[in-house]
């Protein structure tokens, strides 16, 4: 009976895992920061330019005082795996339901009334500050 739940189990490499965490990163900072641009770049305001850059400055304390902070801790848990180990591994199931809150609240955001161009600077700065977060992911994965 184990054999055949370890059958079912996809281990995959720590190095697999940190370009799974990256890419999983990148791919979600892209779209949040693709939807916040295009809310500046379609807003009538005339100042709308300035949301843009407020989000990109907020970017980075987001990745520094946040963001880079989860990152270690999930480049510290795949760092500690011998041999292979599950593919959904690369986050604590904390971090999941972290995730979870964080797409509830998205969602609820983006439908909400407040202007489009008052949530980029959330998800220019979020959208950001997970683009750079991949990167460790991706710079820990070149040396293993």
């Amino acid at each position: 009976m184990s054999s055949f739940l370890d059958k079912l189990n996809p281990s995959v490499s720590k190095p697999f895992l940190k370009l799974l965490a990256g890419l999983l990163w990148l791919g979600t900072g892209i779209m949040l920061s693709i939807m916040g641009f295009k809310w500046v770049l379609i807003s009538p305001e005339q100042n709308a330019l300035y949301f843009g850059l407020a989000g990109l400055a907020a970017s980075l304390p987001i990745h520094y005082l946040g963001f880079s902070r989860i990152v270690n801790r999930n480049l510290a848990r795949i760092n500690d795996i011998d041999g292979k180990y599950c593919l959904f591994g690369f986050m604590s199931w904390k971090s999941y339901l972290i995730i979870a809150i964080m797409m509830t609240m998205g969602i609820s955001l983006r439908h909400s009334s407040i202007p489009k161009v008052y949530l980029s600077v959330i998800y220019i700065g979020i959208g950001t500050a997970l683009v750079l977060s991949s990167l460790r992911y991706f710079r820990e994965m070149r040396s293993d």
